[in-house]
């Protein structure tokens, strides 16, 4: 399990949206509050942005958020409109390496999920792996649950270029695949402009997610994350078994599964 945030709004730095709240994604990978399969979030972290020349970038470390001594200094130069980060909580019997840090990229599409696929290691990944098209398995580096999630949306979207519709489409697969095990299925997407957000699980309970609109400390912006980031009392739950498309500051409007 992890803890993931995202912001959508004004230019802001690094450190305004991953330090500085009072529950901070950065505070959150030692003191979590809402966690139920781990305690620490100290298997590595990493975020991505949207840079100057409209790119999306990602940075990692397979160390433990506080102690990356670079940190300090990319809190300070980096701005952005479109930040996403992730603490890692690494699921049991899958290794950590800069490979499996999330954010995931490929090409100018960012992903982090927070769950797992039980079971995965058994026999879930053979059988993913059996679907995947030859030019999307080439293009897996890791060995997390995680990434071949993402795999399997990168295949949805040579298929279609609406996100949130490849989306449906990963579900739809997992969902026929999975006999019982359990799959936490918490995802936020990006392409540099939007995010997508999924809170779902099969054979289990969704993994906790909010989001605000509201916030004094934020100003015209949207932020969406595990656990609420600031103090403000604004924050809602992302409605279990949906998904939404972000592209500015209004309330999302949330789809049923």
């Amino acid at each position: 399990m992890c803890r993931l945030a995202a912001y959508l709004g004004p230019e802001i730095s690094l450190g305004r949206f991953l330090m500085e709240p009072a529950h901070s994604l950065y505070r959150q990978s030692w003191e979590p509050e809402e966690m139920e399969d781990a305690v620490l979030n100290a298997d590595g972290f990493g975020f991505g942005w949207l840079n100057p020349s409209r790119q999306t970038a990602i940075y990692t470390n397979t160390r433990p958020i506080w102690s990356d001594t670079n940190l300090n200094g990319l809190s300070e130069s980096l701005f952005s409109t479109y930040w996403l980060a992730n603490v890692r909580s690494a699921t049991p019997g899958q290794s950590i390496s800069q490979d499996n840090t999330h954010p995931f990229k490929f090409g100018q599409i960012l992903f982090t999920h927070n769950g797992y696929i039980e079971n995965f290691n058994i026999d879930i990944r053979t059988r993913l792996h059996e679907i995947l098209e030859p030019s999307i398995q080439s293009g897996i580096q890791g060995n997390t649950d995680s990434e071949f999630i993402f795999a399997l949306l990168r295949q949805q979207l040579n298929h279609t270029s609406d996100i949130a519709q490849a989306i449906q489409g990963m579900v739809s697969i997992l969902t026929e695949m999975i006999a019982d095990e359990k799959v936490l299925l918490n995802l936020i997407v990006g392409d540099g402009t939007n995010f997508y957000v999924l809170r779902h699980a099969i054979n289990g309970q969704c993994p906790t997610l909010y989001y605000s609109t509201g916030e004094n400390e934020f100003p015209d912006s949207i932020l969406i994350a595990s656990e609420a980031l600031t103090e403000s009392g604004k924050w809602q739950a992302v409605p279990e078994h949906s998904y939404c498309t972000i592209s500015d500051n209004s309330a999302p409007d949330f789809i049923s599964l």
